[in-house]
């Protein structure tokens, strides 16, 4: 793959040691700018991820990020961590329904798998697009109830009073005082580098004609022909290597919600029932499915969009197969379309040592 190069312009930092018992330094520091990994067909379709002016990516930052993303400390009896409920080998994402929390707590959501979030950084996160950042984002599970169930005070004083965490993040901030700002963006600064892009689809896509099976091929069309799967308005297309739009759809699986997404919170009837597309990436691993985690196979998911669509009063103008039910497709596209569904996933990604637990 071909790299682009962000560039991460970064201040000089000055320390100065108290008087008391320490001699002043004066000493200039600069953490080591990298150059993020992009898929090649990334760079053919998509914009150059835009990253935070705030929170440049380097080295240290990373590697501070990746730390803290495996290490249960933050959480509030030093059991759990975000790798607790984001697991590699399932795409950073939970194969339980719903998680756990550290008192046993159950949510009430899937887990959102975390790839390609590079390009999200403008977008609305979580299902219902609470958070407006990845950096937004990374604050949520540590004060939530049901996730980690801490303080930010105490997380943070958890962390600056080890031995080792003060260095790090003065070798990747410049600054030894540990904060929970700095603790989210180096949190996020790991997770922009997780990054999808070389399945078998897409290098049939970019010239390879032995990556995928006859098989695949008739199951794209399947997908993208608008009398049968109909799946590109809300997944993106050979064009969109997301293969999210990344806004927020109800896609009739219910007619009443106990849930109601987007709607809790705008606030808007119109926004009940909706949640955000999520990629179709990595579906080999991402399993269960719909932000509740309702289908435990692709088979009940392609059933569902096939048979089981639902009418409630804020259902996305798209699922225009309702009326119906659904597209019905027959046994052989059902296999198919399921087929190319499978191509877009990267087993190399779940394997990856750069993002495994460094501990």
């Amino acid at each position: 793959m071909k790299k682009i190069v962000v560039f991460c312009f970064v201040a000089l930092s000055v320390f100065s040691c108290s008087k008391s018992g320490e001699e002043n330094t004066n000493e200039a520091y600069i953490p080591t700018p990298v150059s993020l990994e992009i898929p090649t067909i990334f760079q053919q379709f998509l914009p150059t991820p835009t990253i935070p002016a705030n929170n440049p990516l380097t080295q240290e930052g990373i590697d501070l990020g990746r730390k803290l993303f495996y290490d249960p400390i933050l959480s509030g009896d030093g059991t759990q961590s975000c790798a607790g409920c984001h697991i590699q080998t399932n795409s950073f994402t939970d194969p339980r329904q719903f998680s756990v929390g550290i008192d046993g707590s159950v949510g009430t959501r899937n887990s959102m798998p975390i790839f390609n979030v590079a390009w999200s950084s403008n977008q609305k996160l979580f299902w219902d697009g609470r958070a407006h950042s990845l950096e937004d984002q990374a604050l949520d599970p540590v004060e939530n109830p049901i996730e980690m169930n801490n303080t930010w005070s105490n997380a943070v004083a958890s962390l600056q009073t080890t031995s080792f965490y003060p260095e790090l993040f003065k070798n990747a901030f410049g600054t030894a005082t540990i904060t929970k700002e700095l603790v989210v963006k180096a949190i996020a600064q790991f997770e922009r580098t997780l990054i999808s892009g070389d399945a078998p689809f897409d290098r049939y896509l970019m010239g390879d004609s032995n990556a995928v099976s006859q098989s695949v091929i008739n199951g794209f069309n399947v997908f993208m022909d608008p009398e049968r799967g109909d799946c590109f308005h809300c997944h993106g297309s050979d064009t969109n290597p997301l293969w999210t739009d990344n806004i927020f759809h109800n896609n009739g699986l219910d007619e009443t919600f106990t849930d109601k997404g987007l709607g809790d919170i705008t606030g808007d009837p119109l926004d009940f029932g909706k949640f955000k597309s999520p990629s179709l990436r990595n579906l080999a691993y991402t399993a269960p499915y719909m932000h509740d985690g309702r289908f435990e196979t692709l088979d009940e998911v392609i059933n569902h969009y096939s048979e089981g669509l639902v009418y409630s009063e804020t259902i996305d103008p798209l699922m225009k197969f309702v009326a119906q039910g659904g597209s019905h497709l027959t046994p052989e596209e059902k296999t198919d379309l399921k087929a190319f569904l499978l191509s877009l996933s990267e087993d190399a990604f779940t394997t990856n040592p750069n993002f495994q637990n460094p501990n």
